[in-house]
């Protein structure tokens, strides 16, 4: 009983719920690489990069169920990275981001 309670416990981080994310990019000729990433229960991220050889105007608009959408705007140089994070005030079930690029 006593080494089935150690397992039970080892396996605990194991079993953290992980909610989808629905990246739809729209590049529109840059060179923009993004990633997605869950922070926590009511928190997301998408992490962009820049492999172009011009800035990239970039825009996120992160969708949760009922909530209202969160917009997030970032302006990348080349070579640069950031994060657009976002967090609700409901867990998120799951996440859906709109990503459009543009150069400038």
């Amino acid at each position: 009983m006593r080494n089935l309670c150690c397992a039970l416990i080892a396996l605990l981080p194991l079993a953290a719920f992980a909610y989808p994310i629905e990246l739809d990019k729209t590049l529109n000729g840059t060179e923009v690489s993004a990633t997605t990433q869950e922070i926590d229960h009511n928190m997301g991220a998408v992490l962009l990069y820049n492999y172009g050889l011009t800035e990239a105007h970039c825009s996120g608009v992160f969708r949760n169920g009922p909530e209202r959408p969160r917009t997030r705007k970032v302006v990348l140089a080349a070579g640069e990275s950031s994060n657009m994070t976002v967090k609700f005030a409901r867990s998120i079930i799951k996440l859906r981001v709109k990503l459009t690029c543009t150069l400038n």
